[in-house]
């Protein structure tokens, strides 16, 4: 009978405890549902593939969710891969929030290429997005390409080109470079300003390298032709797709200013030569006039040595015309 009492004992504390287990495990269970239950339905009715759990340990680990299932969401109705390894996943896209990434930009960045028909997964449209760039204004930009001022007023103040031609003339340009994303070579390759840089410097090299101005004015798309020929765009985040020339304008006769500087500077030197000569021709003159100064020096002591050897002659009887004992 004991026996009995404590089997009985044993079945109803059984009972009771997996009765309060059950009642845990409804308890956190509707607490989970209220919690995440709108976000799972949502995303269950969608086809977006994800799990309670999934939403969970998106709390814990303090990511936003709402983030998380709408980008899920946005990719699944794209028809994008969010099943396979590679592809879309809700863990990819946590790591990407946790890595301090834009996953709504990521995701909207992916869709614009598909429509595009633009190669672009997720990891490298990541990748962009972590290195700081915009990946959606890439793809963007990529679709429809952006129009860049050569030079840009913004970064340097200035709203044209200064270039001189060979026969000296200066000439003020204005380009407009249309360029494109290049997506290979987003992530580590240059900015505009190289871009600016580069067709800044090899409009310059052109016009200078022109026989005249005139063939310049008559022909400027010889020297977009040319400089886009160069491929300047190489290692860069870009593409040119064209450059053109927007204004041209004749500056300064700068060849002639400067043959008129040097003409003035040849007048300068021939004067200062002509003057050279002259202060010699004034000093051989002066050393010739001390010269005969001194001749005439010479012959007034030659003259007053006259009389003194008349007179040493007298003292000496000498004035006759014999010797002395005759």
């Amino acid at each position: 009978m004991l026996l009995m009492l404590g089997q009985i004992d044993i079945s109803r504390i059984a009972i009771i405890a997996a009765i309060i287990i059950f009642g845990f495990i409804a308890l956190i269970t509707l607490i989970a549902f209220a919690a995440f239950g709108a976000m799972w339905v949502q995303a269950f009715a969608a086809g977006a593939r994800v799990r309670m759990s999934s939403l969970i340990g998106m709390y814990f680990r303090q990511v936003r969710a709402p983030v998380i299932v709408n980008a899920k969401i946005m990719a699944a109705q794209a028809g994008l891969d969010i099943t396979s390894r590679n592809g879309i996943t809700t863990q990819r896209l946590e790591a990407h929030y946790l890595a301090g990434g834009n996953v709504m930009n990521v995701i909207q960045a992916i869709i614009a290429a598909q429509r595009a028909e633009i190669d672009l997964d997720f990891d490298r449209a990541a990748a962009i997005d972590l290195a700081g760039r915009d990946v959606a204004e890439a793809v963007r930009t990529s679709v429809h390409p952006k129009v860049i001022d050569c030079p840009d007023p913004r970064r340097s103040g200035k709203t044209t080109l200064s270039a001189i031609s060979k026969d000296g003339v200066e000439l003020r340009v204005r380009t407009r470079v249309t360029v494109r994303t290049n997506l290979q070579q987003l992530i580590g390759g240059a900015t505009e300003e190289t871009i600016i840089a580069r067709v800044g410097e090899s409009i310059i090299s052109s016009i200078g390298s022109a026989e005249s101005h005139q063939r310049v004015l008559e022909n400027p798309d010889v020297i977009s032709r040319t400089v886009l020929a160069r491929g300047l765009d190489s290692q860069t985040a870009f593409q040119i797709v064209s450059i053109d020339i927007a204004d041209i304008d004749v500056g300064d006769n700068i060849g002639a200013r400067l043959r008129a500087d040097q003409a003035e500077a040849d007048v300068r030197v021939a004067r200062a030569h002509a003057e050279q000569r002259r202060a010699e021709a004034i000093a051989t003159e002066q050393e010739n006039r001390a010269s005969v100064a001194e001749n005439r020096a010479n012959l007034v002591l030659a003259e007053a040595e006259v009389p003194r050897a008349m007179a040493q002659a007298f003292l000496n009887n000498n004035m006759g015309t014999g010797s002395p004992n005759s």
